[in-house]
């Protein structure tokens, strides 16, 4: 099983580990296009006011560009260590047993905007580039990423859970993976996404299943593994599965 996972704007700026080697991280026919986009990132950075438009940020986020500038100097840390945010919390590697640990870094990967696909042990650099972004004299991210990653992540012959926002499947949509919405029941009968609540339960639900001892093979299958552990889960028979969560 593998449960990817989106990445996250925010970032841990510790690491010690050896600048980037893209040689060294996993997927290695990705390396062409990564190897485009580091240039692309570190070239930009170079001009802030082009950098800020492209990536989308304020002068305040200036110390972003200058994480782009060092990308190839800058210390790394495994992957998921160095995202952080809301769903990194409630998935909390940190916490987890050896044999959890051994079992999360097999199935877990991020889909990158600027490294396609990471395992959880890929050793990589603090970064900003998001899977909206409009780098300067390159085709889009989804141009660039979808013949690559796409047969990829097509070909993995696991049974892929897309815990992915909706801009980083686009970038290379898995054909029959399993995708969890999380939606919150209001007091009228209503549902609605809230943000916070997605991003925490989907950290919930990747921790789940990274670190059960079970194999599921379908959606049925990670259904019932969620719902032994307390979650709402509906199915509608195909391989989307909704969890819902009770109004507040």
């Amino acid at each position: 099983m593998l449960v990817l996972l989106p990445p996250s704007e925010t970032k841990s700026p510790d690491g010690d580990g050896t600048p980037l080697d893209l040689a060294a991280l996993g997927s290695p026919e990705l390396t062409p296009v990564r190897a485009t986009l580091v240039d692309a990132l570190v070239t930009l950075a170079a001009d802030p006011p082009a950098a800020r438009a492209a990536l989308g940020l304020s002068p305040g986020q200036d110390a972003e560009i200058a994480r782009n500038a060092a990308l190839r100097s800058s210390p790394t840390t495994p992957a998921a260590r160095r995202y952080t945010g809301v769903l990194y919390d409630a998935l909390d590697v940190r916490s987890m047993t050896r044999a959890q640990r051994a079992r999360a870094d097999r199935r877990l990967a991020v889909g990158s905007a600027l490294f396609g696909l990471l395992r959880a042990t890929d050793p990589i650099p603090a970064y900003r580039l998001s899977a909206g972004a409009s780098l300067p004299g390159l085709p889009t991210l989804r141009t660039l990423w979808r013949p690559a990653l796409g047969p990829l992540l097509a070909g993995t012959g696991e049974l892929v859970v897309d815990l992915r926002s909706g801009g980083y499947r686009a970038l290379a949509p898995v054909p029959g993976a399993v995708t969890v919405e999380v939606l919150s029941a209001r007091p009228d009968g209503t549902r609605a996404v809230v943000s916070h609540a997605n991003k925490a339960h989907k950290g919930r639900v990747a921790r789940l299943l990274a670190t059960t001892t079970a194999e599921p093979d379908g959606a049925v299958r990670v259904r019932a593994l969620l719902r032994r552990a307390g979650l709402h889960v509906e199915h509608d028979g195909g391989t989307a599965l909704t969890l819902v969560l009770p109004p507040v």
